[in-house]
């Protein structure tokens, strides 16, 4: 008995109930506190931190942090502001989660800043005149000195408190930074910083996730700053990088609050330096085989000092092309990152990995690697890697542009009907019917094998809050490449309705396991992917309600509510949904 005993395996742990690392690590965990056994064998008994529901989460704790850092920067804003510290307060109120609104027109005099005593300078004082170091622009720009431009910049403290609010949000905008060199960076000499041009960008996003706080009535004040100090920083070749990693930001931000235009022009602009430096292939250091005297020197990066620069170069190529494919569809236009499989243009580049692996100097190795082009015609390669949350939003954000690219396509191909195509023509129009179908099949093979490499989304509650918020985007990019993919051919096709309804009600899923406190880090592509799922769903409505004998269509108006409520949410930290939630209800108002 003593030894039936003995052998009885342990009780299965409950779902959820996992300790952080082991979840992230996906090991089986004994649930023991403070330390489970896992994380004892791995002398990690401080990694070991769990999330149960029965304390803090991690998103509560990160708000707390938030709350505290925002206190300090009032602190630092007002010397004689006195912070209420023994101020009894309720442990469980987050502000930000307390008002779903975003704007910033709010009263100044609410919030308790004072520009005028701030050590936040005016932006009357931006002038296109002052740069980042003094001396005349020139061709040939005058080399580095210790003396900053004339306006005053924030203390070191600040900045760095600035950048721990960003951090908690940097997967949102896929910068691609070490954010402990980032901090450490402000304690050195100018020439060693990084560019005003990318500090500023980092300081309004910090302002812009801020909102409704007291902190976002400054984030005019950093978008002036970070666009005055785009032209200073184009003088400079060595601070090409900051130029491409502050244009996808400045970007991100136009694009996510409605101002399409000046997103557009700063993704373009990120993505054409990024090819015009060879950042897509620069571990091959690539040149052009023939230059004229006429040409133009290329822009060449200085070589990377460490494994940790290498890698901060190569997801900042991926944050460019994620940015490029992605946008490029909701803004109806061309990409700017080619297609090209061959030549200069080939994207010659390993999948992105997470910043520890860089840090820890494991970059995967690269042998002539056509990344896109093999993900697409399902090479196999030796090459490691590719799996990592990061890469699978590049794969889903690829399957994403090139759906909607090719069905767009379909209708300039398809000879009308009512003209006469003459016979030397016919042969040529079979052809590319033919190429079509088999680029079509091709497609839709390669999202339905991506797909189940995925976490299952009935499994997202259980990941890591960082990985979670990445693989409901990379769900939401996949199932919304399915729509954009079959939605053109549902009017004609039973078959292609039904796999676009299908895959709509995928995204329906997801959205059922986003909670609320969710919302403030996800990617704002989520929204126009949500678009398309309710134009389906609206699609389907209108059949149901128009067919005979009746069909009650309480499930699909359930559905369609689902997705209105979650882009209710998303629209109060991304006022570019907001657009799309006016046109939807006033198309459910006529039905």
């Amino acid at each position: 008995m003593a030894s039936n005993q003995s052998t009885t395996p342990p009780p299965t742990l409950q779902r959820g109930k996992a300790c952080l690392r082991c979840r992230k690590r996906k090991m089986r965990c004994d649930g023991s506190k403070p330390a489970c056994q896992q994380c004892i064998r791995a002398k990690q008994h401080d990694a070991c931190q769990y999330d149960d529901g029965k304390g803090k989460t991690r998103t509560q704790l990160l708000r707390e942090h938030i709350e505290r850092l925002e206190q300090r920067i009032r602190e630092l804003e007002d010397p004689e502001y006195t912070s209420p510290s023994v101020t009894l307060h309720d442990p469980h109120r987050h502000g930000r989660s307390e008002s779903s609104s975003s704007s910033i027109t709010s009263s100044p005099a609410s919030t308790g800043f004072s520009l005028s005593v701030s050590s936040f300078p005016p932006s009357a004082n931006n002038s296109p005149q002052s740069s980042w170091i003094q001396g005349i622009p020139s061709p040939s720009p005058t080399p580095f000195t210790d003396i900053y431009h004339e306006e005053p910049q924030p203390t070191v403290e600040l900045a760095q408190t600035l950048v721990d609010i960003f951090s908690s949000h940097c997967r949102q905008s896929l910068l691609g930074l070490h954010m402990g060199r980032l901090r450490e960076s402000f304690t050195r000499p100018v020439m060693e910083q990084h560019h005003p041009v990318l500090t500023n960008a980092i300081f309004l996003w910090a302002c812009y996730i801020s909102r409704p706080g007291p902190l976002s009535t400054h984030e005019s004040h950093y978008l002036s700053r970070a666009l005055d100090s785009l032209s200073d920083a184009l003088q400079y070749q060595s601070r090409l990088l900051d130029v491409i990693q502050a244009s996808c930001l400045l970007s991100l931000y136009f694009l996510s609050n409605g101002r399409a235009l000046e997103g557009s022009y700063h993704a373009n602009a990120a993505a054409s330096l990024a090819i015009q430096c060879g950042l897509h292939g620069a571990m091959t250091n690539r040149s052009s085989s023939f230059e004229t005297t006429a040409s133009i020197s290329p822009f060449k990066l200085d070589p990377p000092k460490d494994a940790i620069e290498q890698g901060e170069r190569i997801l900042t190529f991926w944050q460019v092309f994620v940015l490029d494919r992605c946008w490029s569809v909701v803004l109806h236009k061309p990409v700017t990152i080619p297609h090209g499989s061959d030549g200069y243009a080939s994207i010659i580049m390993p999948w992105p990995q997470d910043m520890e692996e860089y840090t820890a100097g494991q970059i995967d190795d690269l042998h002539s690697f056509h990344t896109v082009r093999s993900f697409f015609e399902r090479q196999v390669t030796n090459v490691r890697g590719g799996f990592s949350p990061l890469a699978l939003r590049v794969k889903a954000s690829a399957l994403f542009e090139r759906a909607h690219n090719l069905a767009s396509t379909w209708d300039q191909r398809r000879p009308t009907s009512s003209i006469h195509v003459p016979l030397s023509y016919q042969h040529e129009a079979l052809a590319m019917s033919s190429a079509f179908t088999d680029d079509f099949q091709t497609l839709e093979h390669t999202i339905a094998r991506f797909i189940p490499t995925l976490i299952p989304v009935h499994q997202l509650d259980a990941t890591v809050p960082d990985e979670k918020h990445a693989y409901i985007a990379t769900h939401t990019l996949a199932h919304a490449a399915m729509i954009h993919l079959y939605y053109p051919f549902g009017a004609e096709d039973p078959l292609s309705y039904e796999k676009c309804l299908r895959a709509a009600r995928c995204l329906v899923s997801i959205i059922k396991h986003i909670a609320d406190t969710d919302y403030d880090f996800l990617d704002p592509i989520i929204g126009p992917c949500w678009t398309c799922a309710v134009d389906t769903l609206i699609r389907e409505l209108n059949v149901i309600e128009s067919s005979w004998p009746l069909v009650s269509s309480s499930d699909v108006r359930s559905e369609i509510g689902t997705v209105l409520y979650a882009m209710n949410n998303l629209s109060a930290r991304f006022p570019l949904l907001g657009y799309s939630v006016a046109k939807v209800q006033k198309r459910l108002s006529g039905l």
